[in-house]
């Protein structure tokens, strides 16, 4: 599956999506055990899931008759390298405007 630049930050923008996230960077869990936890339906669980699953940041694992989720380590690392992207460069353009001569009044 191939997903397009930038679709994890936006999977990531709905509160209940981040909150589905933080709770299976705790641990793997199953759809009925996430939805116990939020103010949401399971079949609303499910959905924000499948928006996860399609943006790389979680996979998941057939246990019987249900599916457990876990964070996906590549996507999160995806959104890792997009940071230090952004501090790499921030911080660059920082000791550019740092080292810059300053100008006499």
């Amino acid at each position: 599956m191939q997903t397009y630049e930038g679709a994890g930050w936006s999977a990531l923008g709905d509160h209940t999506r981040r909150a589905i996230f933080e709770r299976l960077a705790d641990r793997p869990c199953a759809v009925a055990e996430l939805a116990s936890r939020l103010p949401v339906s399971r079949p609303a669980v499910s959905q924000h899931l499948k928006v996860l699953k399609d943006a790389g940041l979680v996979v998941d694992q057939s246990a019987g008759n249900r599916r457990i989720y876990r964070i996906n380590p590549d996507g999160l690392a995806e959104l890792r390298a997009d940071l230090d992207r952004f501090w790499r460069s921030a911080l660059g353009a920082y000791k550019a405007a740092v080292e810059q001569p300053q100008e006499e009044n």
